[in-house]
């Protein structure tokens, strides 16, 4: 069983590109059971679908990199020789390595960021519940969950981490001198809005108010940050009203467009608005980034401003990587351990064969009168004689004495006699 991953990133594509290749979480079971009906070679797929990447991980006999290239283009409506230039391929101890270090924060955008372990959680439940999730990569995913365990927990690597919230309100506070009189508007009601709110709610801005599809999920947000809900319904009329806006949703489809923005600065006589679009795909179209008085910022605008923040632990990063190493040196002795079981097998079938087909000539022996001890010596002579006889007749072939006698030293060890002047004795 191999284990393999084909993706694309913040490091190898553009965020226009990322968005065509967004999952939502509640398509995702959907999704990964198509494309293993697509790899009728790969039983075990999980699909990570995120801001900053969509990447898919596989364990199966063999490779199936070319068909799993060919669905992720035709899902996200490119062809795959566009894709080819964007997307990475791992294999075996590089794509567990890959997979551990995505689960640490190593590769994300914001280093050592915590939202990327839960989302890696989410896609593996969702293959599990889906069926696509067998033993090998549940095994693989568990230790990379540990291994980020130990990480944050060992390390300063989130120490003085920058997130993107917190990105989010520095910039915010480049534009307007108080945070503490403006009026916050948060589209959105995950886990990203609820982080990018705290920040903000710290400042204790003028007004804050969330607008979620869901009403309930929304208000309840309102509720903890101190401020109040409407409905996105509202979103047009209100618009102007706000100098932050912070949206991030799982809409395949902008929610705030061009002239809403346009109707909006005029209502507000050319006062600036602060825009973060923290989707992908994205929630505000990107030509509203034009208009003059409007700051617009995207999720890899903000992953430019924290990455500042990197230099200064480069100390934690080392003892991560130490970390994440030791974590795939210890899976890859468990896969191969794992793909040795068959073998195992056969070799316990066999013994059980010789055993029966040996006891059976005994017993026959015994009923028949013949001395016992005989038969027992007869026994155990005829058990090693089945388990010796493949080695001496390897020992025996030119071609191959000398493989034969280094299998040997090391399956009998210290038990094998040595020849005069310590030589060993394979005449």
């Amino acid at each position: 069983m191999t284990v393999w991953a084909l993706g694309i990133n913040h490091h190898t594509a553009p965020l226009d590109l990322r968005s065509r290749f967004a999952f939502p979480l509640d398509k995702l079971g959907e999704t990964v059971r198509t494309l293993r009906t697509r790899l009728d070679g790969a039983p075990e797929t999980a699909v990570l679908s995120t801001c900053n990447r969509t990447e898919i991980y596989c364990a199966s006999p063999g490779v199936a990199l070319e068909p799993t290239m060919q669905w992720l283009a035709q899902a996200g409506g490119v062809s795959p020789d566009s894709l080819t230039h964007h997307v990475y391929s791992l294999q075996s101890e590089q794509a567990a390595r890959h997979a551990f270090r995505v689960a640490s924060g190593l590769d994300s955008m914001v280093l050592g960021e915590p939202q990327i372990l839960g989302q890696m959680k989410d896609a593996v439940r969702v293959a599990q519940e889906s069926g696509t999730l067998g033993a090998t990569l549940h095994q693989m995913f568990q230790r990379s969950f540990a291994v980020a365990k130990e990480v944050r927990t060992a390390t300063d690597i989130g120490a003085q981490s920058v997130s993107m919230a917190a990105a989010a309100v520095r910039l915010a506070s480049n534009l307007f001198e108080d945070l503490g009189q403006i009026r916050v508007l948060l589209i959105g009601a995950g886990d990203m809005i609820t982080l990018t709110g705290t920040h903000f709610a710290a400042r204790q801005p003028k007004q804050m108010v969330v607008a979620n599809r869901t009403a309930s999920r929304g208000q309840r947000l309102a509720v903890e940050l101190g401020g109040e809900s409407m409905s996105l319904a509202e979103l047009p009329l209100r618009l102007h009203e706000f100098d932050a806006v912070i949206s991030c949703t799982a809409s395949l489809l902008p929610i705030v467009g061009l002239g809403a923005v346009e109707r909006a600065l005029k209502q507000r006589r050319r006062k600036p608005m602060f825009m973060v679009d923290l989707a992908v795909p994205r929630d505000i179209e990107p030509e509203v980034g034009e208009l003059q008085d409007v700051y617009l910022y995207t999720v890899d605008d903000l992953g430019h401003v924290v990455q500042n923040a990197k230099d200064s632990r480069q100390a934690a990063v080392v003892q991560a990587e130490a970390i994440v190493d030791s974590g795939v040196r210890q899976f890859m002795h468990w896969l191969q351990q794992r793909q040795s079981v068959p073998l195992i097998q056969q070799l316990q079938s066999q013994a059980q064969q010789w055993q029966e087909a040996e006891l059976q000539r005994a017993r026959k022996r015994l009923a028949k009168g013949e001395d016992a001890d005989e038969v027992l010596q007869a026994l155990a002579h005829g058990l090693s004689q089945k388990m010796l006889h493949p080695m001496v007749k390897r020992l025996q072939t030119p071609e191959h004495h000398g493989q034969a006698v280094q299998a040997i030293r090391t399956l009998f060890g210290n038990g094998l006699a040595q020849g005069p002047a310590g030589t060993d004795n394979d005449d």
